[in-house]
């Protein structure tokens, strides 16, 4: 799509928010060194603020969003699992499979493991940095924000506004959408979102011309979800073992492992990894609400008792 069928054909906040509820959205590989990500800056007190503008779909894509998910742990054996996990693109991932079974003992102790091994949702999109202070030079230019589900969930706001008095707002647009103020505060250790807002409807440019170049530095988000860039389930095992121990992974791969790479439907423990993951923060980004940690556990007791019924 060229930047002259993006001004004609802008895509609808409806169309947006379906896409984001079709796949739950409405509540790589790349090294942490890569320069196309941005990362807001902080300071000594793990306070930041920063002015974003997230932008459009780029050509070949639908969404202006991609998201996937990821493993980040360490184990006994003093090593570190870091991986995409494959229930990203709706593969059996075996971290997913040993959470479920550690959940599924009863176990307090289990279930600690597996809540430490939970995934962890991300976001990603193309943004333009319009005010760094922490890094001016970074004004200005185009690069990929990977963001967890609180800020999303603002995003899903401003589309979907609460209150009669306010207008629905399409924050990827050039034209009717609206600068994102990100305001970061330390909250018991965790990065906190909560203060962010968007700004008022504005255009994010009158220049054409302007938006045109804006538009043609935008990334692919496509490889975040591209099952090259994702390592097979055998190998994501040996490394859980090298990790965790044979014992506590239940044995090394074998070539049957493979045939679970075939299996393109949600796998049972897909759902215990979305009620887990809301369970307790992300460790990068999302600060759950002290008041929401109960409910969400309440909601994890009442998924496996119907699970346990269902049986």
């Amino acid at each position: 799509m060229s930047f002259a069928n993006l001004k004609r054909n802008r895509s609808s906040i409806d169309n947006l928010v379906k896409a984001a509820e079709a796949v739950g959205g409405s509540q790589n590989n790349k090294s942490f060194a890569d320069d196309r990500i941005w990362k807001p800056t902080v300071d000594k007190s793990n306070n930041g603020y920063a002015v974003i503008r997230f932008l459009p779909a780029n050509e070949g894509s639908e969404l202006p969003w991609n998201r996937y998910w990821d493993h980040g742990f360490k184990g006994p054996t003093g090593r570190w699992y870091i991986e995409k996990s494959l229930t990203s693109i709706g593969q059996n991932d075996p971290v997913g499979e040993l959470n479920s079974k550690l959940w599924n003992t009863g176990l307090e102790s289990d279930k600690a493991k597996a809540r430490t091994q939970k995934r962890r949702l991300h976001y990603v999109s193309n943004i333009l940095v319009v005010n760094d202070p922490g890094n001016p030079s970074n004004d200005g230019k185009v690069f990929i924000y990977q963001y967890g589900k609180k800020i999303f969930d603002k995003i899903m706001d401003a589309m979907q506004p609460e209150f009669e008095d306010e207008a629905a707002v399409n924050p990827f647009d050039f034209w009717e959408g609206a600068n994102f103020k990100l305001k970061i505060r330390d909250v018991e250790g965790y990065r906190n979102y909560d203060k962010s807002e968007f700004d008022r409807q504005t255009p994010l440019s009158e220049d054409d011309t302007y938006l045109e170049e804006v538009y043609n530095k935008m990334h692919k988000l496509e490889e975040f979800t591209d099952p090259k860039s994702y390592k097979t389930y055998s190998e994501l095992k040996a490394k859980l073992i090298s990790v965790l121990g044979e014992e506590a992974v239940g044995g090394a791969p074998s070539m049957n492992d493979e045939v679970k790479l075939g299996n393109s439907s949600p796998a049972p423990t897909m759902k215990t990894e979305e009620i887990l993951e809301d369970e307790i923060p992300d460790f990068n980004e999302t600060a759950e609400d002290t008041s929401s940690k109960k409910k969400d556990e309440d909601d994890t007791m009442s998924y496996f008792a119907n699970l346990v019924n269902d049986d």
